[in-house]
């Protein structure tokens, strides 16, 4: 299981949300840069990089952010937030993503969704799927929907997708344990799909925990920023 740490932007600095809301607002950083060279450092190879700005507009607002981390580091990321038109993606992409994280287009405009997969393919892109009580929820966890979790991540395997990661919105940033159970769901429910766990995740424990299960991938970020888990931990995790 791939250790794939997180820095959520907002206003050009690395931040936390606890479930989401913007009023709990927490700054780590106010250079994401350093974060993620802390990271690199460390042995880990990937990063999750959220623009909380551009996810709560519906357009993209820290493409220097993503610029400046991918010239200055070897980490493989994959972006999102605000991503809605296909200058969106090609501008991610050539920013320095290695993947685009989709998720409110997937829900609102597919078949937008299903021309960039066709378009740029299906490889460049993992679907991001944020749930509330199994319901999907889009605009940075602003807006409510009444679309399965499952059924939506069944479609989209059909499309070619092949990884996307789930953030039950409930866990999300209060280092309280994953949500393993909507996870061992998912998996039972929905095969030939790489599961990257996200939110909630507090301890070593809880990553051993999701590594059983069968998730292919878990992005840690609060337990990260406060000391729970150690980036020498997470390397040797990583091994």
């Amino acid at each position: 299981m791939e250790i794939i740490p997180a820095i959520d932007i907002i206003e050009g600095k690395a931040v936390r949300l606890s479930k989401g809301d913007y009023n709990q607002k927490k700054v780590y950083n106010e250079n994401p840069l350093e974060v993620a060279l802390q990271f690199e450092d460390a042995g880990l190879k990937r990063l999750h990089l959220v623009d909380l700005d551009g996810a709560k507009a519906g357009a993209v607002r820290n493409w220097n952010v993503l610029e400046t981390i991918a010239g200055k580091t070897k980490l493989a990321i994959d972006f999102s937030g605000g991503i809605s038109s296909e200058k969106d993606v090609q501008i991610a992409l050539d920013s320095g993503a290695a993947y685009a994280a989709i998720g409110s287009m997937a829900v609102k405009k597919p078949v937008v969704f299903q021309d960039w997969l066709t378009q740029f393919g299906v490889e460049k892109f993992i679907l991001g799927a944020d749930v509330l009580d199994e319901k999907i929820m889009i605009k940075g966890w602003t807006e409510a929907t009444d679309i399965n979790i499952f059924n939506f991540l069944k479609h989209y395997r059909t499309k070619g997708i092949q990884q996307f990661f789930c953030t039950d919105i409930s866990k999300d940033g209060l280092l309280q344990g994953s949500s393993n159970e909507l996870y061992k769901k998912i998996l039972n429910e929905v095969t030939e799909l790489k599961l990257i766990a996200s939110g909630g995740v507090s301890s070593i424990k809880d990553l051993e925990d999701l590594k059983a299960i069968g998730c292919s991938g878990a992005i840690v970020g609060k337990a990260i920023y406060e000391g729970r888990i150690s980036l020498k931990e997470l390397n040797l995790f990583n091994k």
